[in-house]
């Protein structure tokens, strides 16, 4: 059936190339998003590989499977999009009537987007052979963290302990040695160790789970209330609090309660929808005005370990369309 299909598509048909490559289109998508951490640039990412593929079927020689094949290519367009240096440039703080507090650091992954638990829901298990469950390999921290690797040592993790491939494979994806692959991988697994923060999925209570729906109705109700301490007495002590694109970041529990006091000073009031993204805990957040108009200001992604909540990011309202949310109320 695949090989008729890839001589129907050589022969210029449309609709057979659609059907050999739709069943790896979302987990293609995923795959481009962790290496580049933004949405937008998957999508121009995945399109680009299609583009190519369909140009380049004649080239197909059928040594590898024809999802590795595409794989090859989707992670030299994303390598091409790292190394061109035409990223997303930070932002300037831009909430009206707030002066933040001094942040812990700046952040250097600001080009960080959300990726709606939606399009999961059809990108199959990782391979045996990888080091990261699903749910850990799409997380906000995670994706955070590849984005400070050098674009090889990036590729290199994601197809060997994401998505299992053999070392061979992934060293004939990007032209190089074995060992350039083991020694690029062995640094990467270096970099993530010192990077890692004590947020990681396992951690975490299981989604849908009666401890996530407490603990998130409990968030919701003190966010919605402005209620600072209810707020703040969730958090566990080492919380982290990011805001991409603007790059302030902000830890432990005294500063991200200030900057909470700050946000909910003047009578700022919110209303929070539900949603989940990175297969965590997300919501819409909506300012309410005097004319009864809840405007949308971004989307709030929470973190969970154990009862509490550990780190919060807040993205955009540009995003909220990406998670089905409308931009008021």
């Amino acid at each position: 059936m695949t090989a008729d299909l890839i001589d129907r598509a050589r022969a210029g048909d449309g609709e057979a190339f659609r059907q050999l490559t739709e069943p790896h289109r979302r987990e293609l998508q995923v795959h481009c998003y962790r290496m580049l951490g933004s949405l937008q640039d998957a999508e121009d990412a995945l399109q680009d590989t299609l583009l190519s593929a369909w140009q380049g079927l004649d080239g197909f020689e059928g040594r590898a499977s024809l999802r590795t094949w595409l794989y090859r290519i989707a992670t030299n367009r994303c390598l091409n999009t790292l190394r061109s240096a035409k990223r997303r440039a930070a932002r300037e703080w831009n909430v009206p009537g707030m002066v933040p507090p001094e942040p812990t650091r700046l952040g250097e992954a600001v080009w960080l987007e959300p990726y709606p638990d939606a399009l999961l829901g059809d990108v199959p298990p990782p391979g045996p052979d990888a080091r990261y469950e699903q749910r850990e390999a799409v997380s906000l921290a995670f994706v955070t963290a590849l984005q400070l690797l050098p674009p090889r040592q990036l590729a290199v993790l994601v197809l060997r302990d994401v998505l299992g491939f053999h070392a061979s494979e992934v060293a004939a994806m990007l032209d190089v040695s074995v060992d350039s692959v083991t020694s690029a991988l062995k640094r990467a697994r270096a970099t993530l160790e010192r990077r890692a923060r004590p947020d990681d999925a396992s951690a975490a209570p299981a989604a849908g789970s009666p401890t996530e729906e407490a603990l998130v109705a409990r968030f919701v109700t003190a966010y919605e209330a402005a209620d600072l301490e209810a707020l703040v007495g969730l958090f566990t002590d080492d919380v982290f609090m990011s805001m991409p694109p603007i790059p302030f970041e902000y830890e432990g529990r005294a500063l991200v309660r200030r900057f909470l006091a700050g946000l909910f000073g003047a009578g700022r009031t919110f209303d929070l929808l539900p949603t989940r993204a990175n297969g965590q805990p997300a919501f819409g957040a909506y300012l309410r005005t005097p004319s009864g108009v809840r405007r949308g200001t971004g989307l709030i992604v929470i973190t969970l370990r154990a009862d509490r909540v550990c780190a919060t990011s807040r993205f955009e309202g540009s995003v909220l369309p990406w998670f089905g949310l409308p931009e008021t109320l």
